[in-house]
């Protein structure tokens, strides 16, 4: 081990505890072995089973519940109530994949009877996806619980077979070092592990026992870690969510409707967890006649800590360099505690036009709770513009009934660059279900294809596999004649539980 990761605490910049000692190069070899060797056995056990483990690692979070969240609030100055439900979101999804295990349609289990009337002649098929091997799992900042440690893509590739290895976040070491103890008490040796400080991430990346990488982070940061992963000798698959600006329009109609109460909303979402989350409003597509609520909205907001130091100063000079970029006006500002790394919520506007002529500039993601509204007249207008937008994770649209036409309109000028589009609600909250796609093109992600949220986000770590003409003895029990696990499977073309 060589220097320390310290955690501190965002609401007057002091440190929390004793640093976290860096991880050397020879101990990330350790940990990424043990789970190279561990791969066979987890990746084996009969998925029921892998489930049981799941539930197990959700209760013993659950237990530790509140010394966990005691710990994550004086690392994160997220506050109690939302750490709790956050940690509550996090076991839940532990669970959700012991149901995606238990359920099997996962595997897409295929078998095709042979026919050799057929040109060319078909043998006896059987394909399923297969795990891919150990996973390397870079946690987020802004989620200590949901995206860190034990999140989505520590459980989805877990569930999935995959021994998995996370390269905590320096925002908060000792919360990271206390739920990966709890996990690594409940899964079996190796198949669990944790790595700090940042060359230990690039050696995490590089290492060969690595099959596939899962991040949530800055684009910057997801970036260089991609073209790692790609440059090695083996390229293997990274998916990163990165950055997005998740455009929200509302229609005139809508705007008019009850315009104070639209731009409380807003705001509640925009300066929700001091705008630190990945589906944070940026945009705001809206008639000039709603400008007034919007900015006496934001002006009564109050800001608080960021995560980081880094962060809080970046917000500070993103903004202000917009400010004085001439682009857009700065026309309301909110207000903020004055210690620690805390921020004010800031409100910008600038026409449609000037818009389009400055998209890339005007697009740049300033994380925390800033947003710009763009001004414009006829909603036609924007069905030029919106298709020219970066890659984001949601869309939403904003419409009345008298609306639903042109809320159509809209939403198909969104939808070649959003995973999620949204009606009348907010982008911020996103569910854990098997229906949700947490996704989109770049810079939302490095692969549209795939999902960090849901049932489906266990695809990024299984690969195809057809065994042909394999005696039905030696095959895996989902591929098995008579489905001895139940699971729905499809048989010559046909799906269903045979």
């Amino acid at each position: 081990m060589s220097g320390g990761v310290q955690g501190y605490d965002p609401r007057t910049g002091e440190p929390v505890g004793d640093a976290v000692p860096e991880t050397s190069d020879v101990s990330v070899d350790a940990v990424a072995r043990a789970a190279e060797a561990a791969f066979p056995a987890w990746s084996s056990l009969p998925a029921v089973e892998r489930a049981s483990v799941l539930d197990a690692v959700a209760d013993a979070l659950d237990a530790s519940a509140a010394d966990l969240v005691e710990l994550a609030d004086a690392e994160t100055a997220l506050g109690l109530p939302r750490l709790t439900t956050e940690l509550k979101r996090t076991t839940n999804q532990l669970r959700l994949f012991g149901d995606v295990l238990r359920e099997g349609s996962y595997v897409e289990a295929t078998l095709d009877s042979a026919n050799p009337d057929i040109i060319p002649p078909r043998p006896v098929l059987r394909r399923m996806l297969r795990p891919l091997g150990t996973v390397g799992v870079f946690a987020a900042s802004n989620f200590p619980f949901a995206f860190s440690v034990a999140g989505g893509d520590t459980a989805s590739a877990l569930a999935a077979g995959c021994p998995v290895v996370v390269k905590a976040h320096p925002s908060h070491p000792r919360t990271s070092e206390e739920t990966a103890r709890i996990v690594a008490s409940v899964v079996p040796a190796g198949v669990f592990g944790i790595v700090h400080g940042q060359q230990a991430g690039v050696t995490l990346v590089k290492h060969p026992a690595i099959k596939a990488v899962g991040f949530t982070g800055s684009t910057v940061g997801g970036r260089a870690l991609f073209d790692l992963a790609n440059a090695r000798p083996d390229p293997i698959p990274f998916y990163g969510e990165l950055g997005s600006v998740n455009p929200t329009v509302v229609l005139p109609d809508a705007a008019a409707a009850r315009p104070e109460g639209f731009a409380a909303e807003f705001v509640g979402s925009l300066t929700l967890g001091v705008g630190q989350f990945c589906t944070n409003p940026g945009l705001l597509f809206a008639p000039a006649a709603l400008l007034p609520a919007l900015a006496d909205a934001v002006s009564s907001a109050t800001g608080g800590p960021m995560l980081n130091e880094r962060m809080s100063d970046s917000y500070r000079s993103g903004t202000d360099d917009l400010a004085a970029s001439g682009l857009a006006e700065l026309v309301a500002s909110g207000t903020a505690p004055s210690e620690g790394w805390s921020v004010e919520p800031r409100l910008f506007q600038v026409p449609l036009a000037t818009f389009a002529d400055n998209l890339d500039k005007l697009t740049e993601e300033h994380f925390g709770p800033a947003a710009i509204v763009v001004t414009y007249t006829d909603p036609a207008e924007l069905e030029l513009v919106l298709p020219r937008l970066p890659g984001t994770l949601t869309g939403t649209v904003h419409a009345a009934e008298s609306e639903h036409e042109p809320a159509g309109r809209v939403a198909e000028a969104l939808r070649s660059v959003v995973g999620r589009l949204i009606f009348n609600g907010w982008p911020t909250g996103v569910a854990v279900a098997w229906g949700m796609h947490h996704g989109g093109p770049w810079p939302a992600t490095t692969n549209p294809l795939h999902t960090s949220v849901g049932a489906t986000s266990i695809r990024r770590w299984v690969t195809p596999v057809t065994y042909q003409s394999w005696p039905d003895a030696l095959l895996p029990a989902e591929l098995r004649e008579g489905n001895p696990l139940g699971i729905p499977r499809r048989v010559d073309g046909v799906l269903g539980v045979h």
